[in-house]
């Protein structure tokens, strides 16, 4: 991967990580572009090559998220974000980021459940989340992201946070 490309993706994580933080929002003024930058980026790097791998890279990270946002488990900006990543990174790296991503936002998610003491009725939730995941329908209104009561987990954080690592990894040659 091209040094250059890899760090405007951490730029652009980060910045989305930020943002997500502050407000719990990732705006379409962010996503949108960024995924255009992240193809401009690969097709001048890598010519057809890069932009082959970027457009796969933008629709895988869509693809595997939407059913999150169907059920409203996760927003629709930390959706585009994964989109617009995978434009920087490709689909190769983008599985990478995704699945560490998910045990950095559980460990961010863990500690928010303990602090706020609500293990036992987080448990629960999680149960009726992966059974409307399983049967294909939408969960109860207590467990979506519509709940003002439900414990949010900033995901852009969290993919900002492995994003952030994997460059720096990449960059040091550790990866």
């Amino acid at each position: 991967m091209n040094p250059l490309v890899l760090g405007l993706a951490a730029a652009f994580a980060i910045t989305a990580g930020l943002m997500d933080w502050r407000s719990r929002r990732i705006p379409n003024w962010l996503t949108v572009p960024g995924l255009l930058v992240g193809i401009a980026a690969n097709a001048i790097a890598s010519g057809l090559g890069g932009l082959k791998t970027s457009l796969l890279g933008a629709g895988l990270g869509l693809l595997l998220l939407l059913p999150f946002v169907f059920v409203r488990s996760l927003g629709a900006g930390d959706w585009k974000l994964a989109g617009a990543l995978g434009a920087f990174v490709g689909p190769s790296v983008l599985i990478d980021l995704l699945v560490v991503s998910v045990f950095v936002a559980g460990i961010m998610a863990l500690g928010l459940v303990i602090y706020k003491r609500r293990l036992k009725e987080t448990l629960s939730n999680i149960g009726r989340l992966l059974g409307a995941l399983l049967t294909f329908r939408m969960p109860a209104a207590e467990v979506s992201l519509d709940n003002p009561q439900s414990l949010k987990i900033p995901y852009g954080v969290a993919l900002a946070v492995t994003t952030l690592g994997y460059a720096v990894g990449k960059l040091w040659g550790r990866l």
